[in-house]
């Protein structure tokens, strides 16, 4: 079993990865509406790999037997003053969820839970890949390119 105050706290984090989907799936449609389609199916890649993560956690709690509901998820904006911000916007929602899953980790720490802190290892490594990534994006959108002609590099970010 994992201690009550960590399944507490991956419970609200599945909302947090589920409402980190929506913003990423509202960032996709904000890029298709341009018709940058490469930009668009890289957030929307996001999206899905922010679902997959909720999903590691629903799975982890229902196999130490937390039995739990799931938590609201609001909707996302769809809209966005430039491309920048969305990619800003996804820079503060990953060092948001950086701030998460550090004070899980101190919460499992303080409960000697063992379980659950080496489950998070996982996702703390996670972050330093997803912050990297969102910085990547600003400096491509700084290297002069315009927006069609960085879609081409996209899968040299991350």
């Amino acid at each position: 079993m994992i201690s009550e105050p960590v399944a507490k706290l991956l419970v609200a984090q599945v909302g947090h990865e589920l409402g980190a989907h929506q913003a990423y799936m509202g960032m996709a449609l904000y890029f298709e509406r341009q018709s940058l389609k490469g930009w668009s199916k890289f957030f929307h890649d996001q999206a899905v790999e922010e679902a997959e993560h909720a999903e590691k956690i629903i799975s982890f709690l229902i196999d130490n037997e937390v039995d739990f509901g799931l938590p609201p998820v609001g909707g996302a904006t769809t809209t966005y003053p430039s491309a920048r911000a969305a990619v800003e916007a996804a820079l503060a929602s990953e060092e948001r969820v950086t701030g998460q899953f550090n004070a899980l980790a101190d919460a499992a720490r303080e409960a000697g839970d063992h379980r659950g802190f080496s489950f998070l290892q996982w996702f703390i490594d996670e972050q330093v890949e997803e912050e990297r990534t969102m910085h990547g994006l600003l400096d491509l959108l700084d290297s002069g390119l315009n927006l069609y002609q960085a879609q081409a590099h996209l899968g040299e970010i991350g």
